[in-house]
């Protein structure tokens, strides 16, 4: 894992759309079934689009039916971090980009095998990097 990295609310909205924004630094979802990225079946990575950070492989990515992009695992599991959520009376893993602290999204125990979790993530928070065939 690379160094952590921190900018100013500035610094973040020069770089970040006002959606990316909305949902990686203020903790936002986007609505189900809008996000770029939830019907997407090519191959590649999916990075946080604060950093660039390597975060889940679309060898992970299922159709979940949630409306939004799921995987069963991290690319690397130390590079996302996992912060208990209470928000709207529900009790929540909230997923954040280890690296930035970029919300992603949050998991949940009712995914596919091998690992029986489904990281449910925003298509904002994510930017994808096709495999070079």
């Amino acid at each position: 894992m690379s160094d952590k990295i921190t900018k100013s609310d500035t610094e973040w909205r020069e770089i970040l759309t006002p959606e990316q924004y909305q949902v990686l630094r203020l903790k936002g979802t986007e609505p189900p079934f809008s996000g770029k990225y939830c019907d997407e079946i090519s191959s590649g990575t999916y990075v946080c689009a604060c950093c660039g950070t390597e975060l889940f492989s679309s060898d992970t990515k299922y159709d979940s039916r949630s409306g939004w992009p799921s995987f069963w695992r991290p690319i690397e599991a130390e590079n996302v971090g996992e912060l208990a959520d209470t928000n709207h009376g529900m009790r929540r893993v909230e997923v954040l980009c280890a690296r930035c602290d970029g919300h992603l999204g949050h998991v949940f125990e009712d995914g596919p095998q091998p690992t029986g979790l489904r990281y449910c993530i925003n298509s904002a928070s994510l930017d994808f990097k096709p495999s070079e065939e």
